[in-house]
């Protein structure tokens, strides 16, 4: 059921953002008098369509492989390949026929409604929403650093003052792209005294294999249990930080094994200590239990008022199945007017589209690795395996921006390689050639599929911890 869910999220958000990505194309196309053939979501090939129907000179429809859609534009080279076509006398009503000008304006049709899309679904849901955001000046107990941080130098019960010589007013900015982009300074108070930390480009790397989740979060009290994890379970619920509840295994690790719940341990205990040492913080317990990896721990409880001892095995990957209650952290909610909630939608439309800017060229570079990149399954395990609109409406915008980004890029058989043709014609005074543009589509579909099976095969071997 759970994976149903992630599926039908991520072809829901796709199939509104490839539609609307579609319609650039078209309206812009019929606004010049240019004839469109085929307006279809996902892609019919070899002939195979779900169904069709057709309205004017346009058939539309939906095809039976989910991997986009495409609108056939009459007089165009595109992924149709109609070469038969173009053989013919260019007819005034066809893409080639029309000035340079309208044609980048079609081209680039789609990545301007992506951008419009992704700035509306951002400006609504501020408006309706809000933004909750954890007070930095309010977690007393300081961070709780998981691999990651401990890595780069982080300890237990830092504050973190500063990013880049920036007062950190929210402790949510150390989740952004400010921090994760890397190449940053984090100013921590560590025992009275500030202490400069580094954050390298090669922090996305790690979180890519450990998972956000191992970077650093809020040091809070350890409170009572909120669940735990049964035999059935085979990935427990991951909560975020609007939540009231957090994590305290490894989702990606946790097998189906449960040594909390065959010990006994059960919702609404509260953990006293293990080991004889007295748990009052979340990394008091997960220390312990993970340097007891594959030990038997003696975990002090009390429940119904009365002092209970249980013994669980640890597993091996050093975890025991439970989740907690975080009842201590201050959230702060900002509402935002309509007017005001526009400009904040603008604002991150244009962060998100410069940080898949930055993330690609790091790429590039060789800054961060390419197995970074992800494929529809990545994005389905993004959307979780729960329903919840506003999750799902963010998740859709930063999507949409992340479309408009990709499709800009100068590869042939994108629209970033057509508007990149069309610049050239337009320096030149003259078209290039059919052929030249027949092979270089070709070129365009193979680089896309090299991609795609990368993609795939990133998020394959993920899922089996490669």
């Amino acid at each position: 059921m759970d994976g149903l869910i992630m599926a039908g999220q991520l072809l829901l958000g796709l199939s509104i953002l490839v539609i609307l990505h579609e319609l650039g194309h078209f309206l812009a196309a019929r606004a010049f008098g240019i004839k469109v053939e085929k307006f279809y979501l996902f892609f019919d090939a070899w002939g195979f369509k779900l169904f069709s129907f057709k309205v004017g000179d346009t058939e539309y429809g939906v095809g039976w492989l989910p991997l986009g859609g495409y609108v056939k534009i009459s007089g165009m080279i595109d992924e149709s390949m109609d070469t038969e076509q173009m053989a013919q006398p260019a007819q005034p009503w066809e893409f080639r026929s029309k000035p340079a000008w309208q044609r980048l304006i079609v081209m680039l049709g789609g990545i301007i409604v992506n951008i419009i899309v992704g700035i509306l679904i951002f400006w609504i849901i501020t408006f309706k929403y809000g933004e909750t955001f954890i007070p930095n000046d309010k977690l007393v107990n300081g961070v709780s650093p998981g691999i990651i941080g401990k890595e780069i130098g982080l300890k237990t019960g830092d504050r973190v003052w500063a990013v880049n010589g920036q007062r950190l007013i929210y402790f949510d900015e150390l989740l952004s792209s400010k921090v994760l982009l890397g190449d940053t300074k984090l100013t921590v108070i560590r025992n009275g005294k500030a202490v400069d930390l580094k954050v390298p480009e090669s922090v996305l790397d790690d979180i890519s294999k450990y998972g956000i989740k191992e970077f650093v979060s809020p040091r809070f009290v350890a409170k009572k249990i909120d669940s735990v994890v049964t035999p059935q379970d085979l990935q427990p619920k991951v909560g975020l930080f609007g939540k009231i509840k957090a994590i305290f295994v490894k989702p990606d690790t946790v097998k189906a094994v449960a040594p909390a719940y065959q010990a006994g341990l059960k919702k609404g205990d509260s953990v006293l200590a293990v080991n004889g040492k007295a748990v009052r913080f979340l990394d008091d317990f997960t220390s312990e239990v993970e340097k007891n990896a594959g030990k038997t721990i003696h975990v002090k409880i009390v429940r119904a008022g009365e002092e209970v001892m249980l013994n669980p095995k640890v597993s091996a990957d050093g975890t025991v199945g439970l989740i907690f209650d975080r009842f201590d952290l201050p959230l702060k909610t900002i509402n935002y007017g309509f007017l005001e909630s526009f400009s904040i939608g603008i604002d991150k439309g244009w962060t998100t589209f410069s940080d898949n800017a930055k993330g690609i060229w790091k790429m590039i570079t060789g800054k961060v690795s390419a197995r970074n990149i992800s494929s529809p399954i990545g994005i389905a395990k993004v959307y979780g395996s729960e329903f919840e609109w506003e999750k799902f409406w963010r998740l859709t915008g930063l999507i949409s921006m992340a479309l408009a980004f990709m499709n800009l890029l100068p590869i042939p058989a994108l629209d970033g390689g057509h508007v990149v043709f069309l610049i050239i014609e337009m320096i030149k005074g003259k078209p290039l050639s059919d052929k030249f543009m027949e092979k270089a589509q070709v070129v365009g579909f193979v680089i896309l599929l090299g991609l795609m099976v990368f993609a795939f095969g990133n998020d394959i071997l993920k899922i089996f911890g490669k």
